[in-house]
């Protein structure tokens, strides 16, 4: 049974959160905390499976409540926040990069029409995430002087020069992101499209946060947008992401794809189909499958192919599918993957 810390400075919040949780087999929750500081004491003293966080709270918030718990009792987070604005979106994007696994909208009361599918979510998040193994963080960055192993695949396609970047990402994707992206030149001489799964109310502010960490502008997909280099085009929430002739940005309302809209698998199928073995897809950290089948699409033009590697990982479930399936040309740590693509590109 996972044991559940709950942390939010509304007794009504804690109280729904309580009722989806305790409704579900498996969940035991052992306390609650209204800020920022009783959580970090209740997440030393009570050990808890994982914790659900908000973000705005009086006194120390939910960003800096997760940056001392992940330094002085590493534990699984979920940001569960009720706020779309942009300042709160942000705090949420940071609280990712201190340590955070995952960020949902927080649920309504039980007579919303969205009550079910939020609570859903909920429940499926936080019990995924309590399985998920954490470290401590330190209260000083030490510099980046570590290398990781690097696995390359030797059966390498006969390469053209990448004309266009696709990447898909789920749990643990932002931070991830925000690494891979700041480590590219602002000159970057191809355009980069990306998928996030991510709950629909926060991609608007998840682009603008990513837009001023990276040095590349970064904006979200609009229909036939002709798709520019140095850029990064993030698909919008409710709609499928690919390129038409052209090099234009095409959405499309196709079906949700392994239960995901927009889907990796579209977005790779489409870039394989318009550049063939002059385009790269990466798969980055996540749970689930999705992006396999439209990353095999790629390998088959002769494209190039990139998964991050499970060690920098927060889940290692996607990548590891693409791996298994032998798709995969290079098996790359998080702080090798901008390295390989500027290699690509040039």
């Amino acid at each position: 049974m996972h044991t559940v810390l709950i942390v939010d400075d509304s007794a009504t919040a804690r109280e729904v959160l309580r009722a989806i949780l305790c409704e579900e087999a498996g969940f035991r929750v052992v306390g609650f905390a209204k800020d920022g500081h009783e959580a970090v004491e209740k997440a030393k003293e009570l050990r808890p499976d994982v914790i659900t966080m908000d973000i705005n709270m009086p006194g120390m918030n939910g960003l800096d409540a997760t940056r001392e718990i992940m330094i002085e009792a590493p534990t699984p987070i979920v940001i569960v926040s009720a706020s779309t604005r942009v300042r709160e979106i942000e705090a949420s994007m940071e609280a990712l990069g201190a340590g955070a696994l995952a960020i949902l909208l927080k649920p309504p009361g039980p007579h919303s029409p969205r009550y079910a599918a939020l609570a859903k979510e909920i429940v499926k998040t936080v019990k995924a995430m309590a399985g998920v193994l954490v470290i401590r963080r330190r209260r000083r960055l030490k510099t980046d002087d570590e290398s990781s192993l690097v696995r390359e695949v030797t059966d390498l396609p006969p390469q053209a020069k990448i004309q266009a970047v696709s990447i898909l990402s789920s749990t643990g994707g932002p931070p991830a992101l925000a690494k891979v992206l700041g480590e590219l030149p602002a000159d970057f001489p191809a355009p980069i499209l990306l998928v996030q799964h991510m709950v629909p109310s926060f991609v608007a502010g998840f682009a603008s946060w990513l837009d001023t960490v990276v040095p590349l502008p970064v904006r979200l997909a609009c229909q036939h947008d002709r798709i520019e280099h140095g850029c990064v085009y993030v698909a919008a929430a409710g709609s499928h992401l690919g390129v038409a002739r052209g090099s234009r940005i095409c959405l499309s309302d196709d079906p949700p794809i392994d239960g995901f809209q927009p889907a990796g698998t579209h977005l790779f199928a489409s870039v394989a189909e318009q550049f063939g073995k002059a385009c790269a897809g990466v798969i980055m950290t996540g749970m689930g499958h999705d992006g396999v089948d439209g990353l095999q699409r790629i390998h088959a033009a002769g494209g190039f192919t990139i998964a991050q590697d499970e060690a920098t990982s927060v889940v290692f479930g996607m990548a590891k599918v693409a791996i298994q399936r032998n798709i995969i040309h290079s098996v790359l740590p998080l702080d090798q993957i901008a390295n390989q693509l500027q290699r690509l590109v040039r």
